[in-house]
């Protein structure tokens, strides 16, 4: 929201700077983003008169023209068409920086004659988009008067409007709170209605109430429209806007000054003599429209919008044509132009969200739909209509009807019991009564003062609901810089340092992971509700009611999706060898037990072709990750089961399994993502992850002190023993592992698999696995009875698994 200080002084009687407007304007709340003061741009130019003007020697399209200047007479090279004797202009001297070249003069010759400055005109000023020669000013002026004098150039105040505000968003609205904070004295002045001579021969009805509760409009008869007044022009210009026409710059005046959207409808160009408010329509079907198709608008930007069943239409021919998107824009169909003579001024109040909303859709940011969207006066409606008509009267002529209006207007704020203490009890200011009353009234609050108060707020603050509201109103404009500076008192420190388990575990599993080269992601807790229902999500009691974003409207059943979404990211930017995890949140239900936290990671194998092949399969080094990562964190990694073909639909069911301690407590699944689950979320494979539900990891046995155990150090040197056996080939090798791993715990030390064979010497159905048995002597060396004897051990322990020793 932008605007000049002499518009101010319209509604604010002060003798402040711009300067001192703009720091009161922030004590007050307002947050000031830029003063431009296109005066200090101006600055260094000043007016000129063309004494003479010669061809230049040495150019045909140049002239030497001798120029009586602030500082005497200067020799200046001007090649504008205009240039001639007599001719008062703007001169910049040496040193000057012209903002519209953006170039700084410096003394230099043109085609060998030397340039003493510039004569100037109104694009190298910023004045004009483009000019064809230089400035032509009246000859009355003084030769050294400054430019931004001739100009009227004044400075501008750009402020932000927070959505609470929309009082702002006029100027009277800023000079009212101005006032109240002492930098002024607010001009009140009253909008005398216009009698109108003949009622008004187009009606309004009102078929959508909940969309637009109250319109009102009168016709004018005979006006005369074309360029606006300088005055006008100016005002409009200096805050951006570009002038139209007087009866479309009188709207965006208004709109500016009192924060009241209008429209102005050419009565000509209207079809019927009644205007219908109404909602969006579908096409039934037609010989000419399809059963089904919205109704299109061509809109005053040029562009044709369909038009929802959401959105609020104005439309002529007895409600069949629509001529504009109410509170948004108007229709071209019904546009003002030059040789417009009859228009129809509306004033109507629309529903915030719905015009929020219609905005929103059709990607349309309007002045008009800005300011409706976040809550116009609805007190305004008939004042406004009063202003706009002296305005045109004032500038077109014509003569006025009657007003008309349709429906109601929304009933005003009510008022609410306040006790005054309350200031000192919320803020810590020390306001008297009789200053808090002062400081409300101002804002336009209505104040009945007795045992008890009772306010009212105004029709334009319908943000205030409650006391604390109104303590907010005292403080910023009784001033934030007197708020007492009260330390809040000391609380002892809990004790630091101390982590909860799962804490410890947390960090545990982010430091090896990080160790085993990925990288954390940190993704929001919902995702989009359809990638949900593929991971056995997207409850309907899931769903957020207001998302941040519409593709993040669910709480996520698995951190997976988002991680999948990260890495299809960074593949697109070419990084597809992404390793991620993520440490966090899922949602099973809306209980409050239906929370779990999660320890996921993803890999994206898509390693770089090499002379020596693909190496390892991805899969298995990704369980690799997973069992160092669960015995990081203290999990039974002895007694997991390995089941596959078990695990639920977004898992790759043949390349996929899980760990679990008995068939109901579910450790972790990892594998391959399904390619189906993969191609809805536009990723492309291979993708292996994991999910730890940390909940169900069992805690290791608590430890007496901090203190570290003994080191358990062998002092003898460990021996290996080969085994091979035929197994089925469902037969996992993990519970082989197990079996023979649990023979003999105070000797076997570790137990590996080196080889899987398949084919000549094994029976079909069957597959050999070779394994390697390390043993840890403790107490002495082993004799070869002992060995033999923990070998049949050994080999007992498999045959219990339905193993046999190969021969």
């Amino acid at each position: 929201m932008k605007f000049t200080l002499s518009w101010l002084k319209n509604h604010l009687e002060t003798e402040a700077d711009v300067h001192q407007i703009a720091e009161a304007m922030t004590m007050a709340g307002l947050e000031v983003e830029e003063v431009v003061d296109p005066a200090a741009k101006l600055a260094p130019f000043t007016v000129a008169r063309i004494v003479s003007a010669e061809q230049h020697p040495n150019a045909d399209r140049l002239q030497v023209c001798q120029v009586e200047t602030v500082d005497g007479m200067k020799e200046i090279v001007c090649g504008a068409p205009n240039a001639r004797a007599g001719l008062v202009t703007i001169y910049a001297p040496i040193g000057a920086y012209v903002p519209g070249l953006d170039v700084t003069l410096v003394e230099k010759p043109v085609r060998g004659v030397v340039s003493n400055g510039m004569l100037c005109s109104a694009s190298e000023l910023e004045l004009a988009d483009e000019s064809d020669g230089i400035l032509e000013l009246p000859e009355t002026l003084q030769v050294g008067a400054p430019a931004a004098g001739v100009f009227g150039a004044e400075p501008v105040i750009d402020f932000e409007v927070t959505p609470n505000r929309p009082d702002w968003l006029g100027v009277a609205g800023i000079a009212r709170d101005l006032a109240a904070a002492g930098a002024g004295t607010l001009k009140t002045w009253d909008i005398a209605p216009v009698r109108g001579g003949y009622p008004s021969p187009i009606t309004v009805r009102i078929e959508a109430p909940e969309l637009c509760p109250v319109f009102a409009g009168r016709l004018i008869r005979g006006v005369k429209n074309g360029p606006s007044p300088e005055w006008l022009q100016r005002r409009l210009a200096a805050i951006g806007l570009r002038s139209i026409n007087r009866l479309v710059d009188v709207t965006n005046l208004i709109a500016y000054d009192q924060a009241r959207p209008l429209h102005v409808y050419d009565a000509g160009k209207l079809v019927g003599t009644e205007i219908v408010v109404r909602a969006g329509q579908v096409s039934a079907g037609a010989e000419h429209i399809a059963a089904g198709t919205h109704e299109q608008l061509i809109a005053l930007d040029g562009k044709t919008y369909s038009v929802s069943e959401a959105d609020c239409v104005i439309a002529d021919a007895a409600g069949e044509r629509p001529v504009g998107l109410g509170g948004v824009m108007g229709g071209v169909s019904t546009g003002c132009a030059d040789d417009t003579t009859d228009v129809f001024v509306e004033s109507a109040w629309f529903e915030p969200i719905v015009i929020a909303q219609t905005g929103r859709a059709h990607g349309i940011h309007s002045d008009a739909q800005y300011r409706f969207a976040r809550g116009v006066d609805p007190a305004s409606v008939i004042p406004g209509l009063e202003l706009a008509t002296r305005l045109i009267l004032d500038l077109c002529g014509g003569e006025p009807s009657e007003i008309t209006v349709a429906g109601q207007a929304p009933a005003g704020p009510s008022g609410f019991a306040f006790d005054p203490a309350y200031v000192r009890r919320l803020s810590g200011l020390d306001v008297p009564e009789d200053r808090i009353a002062e400081i409300l009234q101002a804002l336009g609050f209505t104040i009945e003062r007795g045992a008890s108060w009772t306010v009212t707020p105004p029709s334009w603050r319908r943000d205030v609901e409650g006391p604390a509201d109104l303590v907010e109103e005292v403080a910023r404009i009784e001033g934030f810089d007197r708020l007492p500076e009260t330390p809040l008192p000391e609380v002892a420190r809990p004790a630091g340092g101390v982590l909860s388990p799962r804490q410890a575990r947390v960090r545990t599993a982010r430091r090896a992971l990080a160790a085993l080269g990925y990288s954390e992601a940190v993704t929001w807790s919902f995702t989009k509700q359809t990638a949900a229902a593929l991971f056995g999500g997207g409850d309907e009691r899931l769903v957020l009611e207001n998302p941040i974003a519409a593709d993040l409207d669910c709480m996520r059943p698995s951190i997976l999706p988002n991680l999948i979404e990260a890495a299809a990211r960074n593949a697109a930017r070419g990084h597809a060898d992404a390793a991620l995890f993520e440490i966090g949140p899922i949602y099973l239900g809306d209980g409050p037990g239906d929370q779990r936290t999660v320890i996921a990671g993803l890999i994206s194998p898509h390693a770089g072709r090499h002379w020596g092949g693909a190496g390892e399969d991805a899969l298995f080094g990704l369980k690799g990750d997973l069992m160092s990562l669960l015995e990081d964190i203290g999990a039974p990694v002895a007694s997991l089961q390995l089941a596959q073909g078990q695990n639920r639909a977004w898992w790759h069911p043949g390349r996929s399994a899980r760990l679990q301690l008995g068939p109901k407590t579910i450790i972790a699944e990892f594998g391959a993502l399904h390619p189906r689950v993969l191609k809805s979320l536009d990723a492309d494979g291979p993708m292996l992850a994991f999910e730890i539900v940390l909940d169900a990891v069992p805690e290791p046995r608590g430890k007496s002190g901090k203190a570290r155990g003994a080191a358990n150090l062998a002092n003898l040197m460990p021996l290996t023993r080969d085994f091979a056996f035929v197994v089925e080939e469902g037969k996992a090798a993990g519970d082989l592992v197990r079996a023979i791993a649990g023979a003999d715990k105070a000797l076997i030390a570790d137990v590996r698999v080196f080889d899987v064979y398949r084919g000549k010497g094994v029976d079909d159905g069957f597959k050999s696995v070779a394994l390697e048995v390390v043993i840890q002597p403790r107490e002495a060396t082993l004799t070869d009875a002992e060995i033999e004897a923990l070998s049949a051990r050994v080999i007992a322990a498999a045959e219990k698994q339905g193993a046999r020793l190969r021969a």
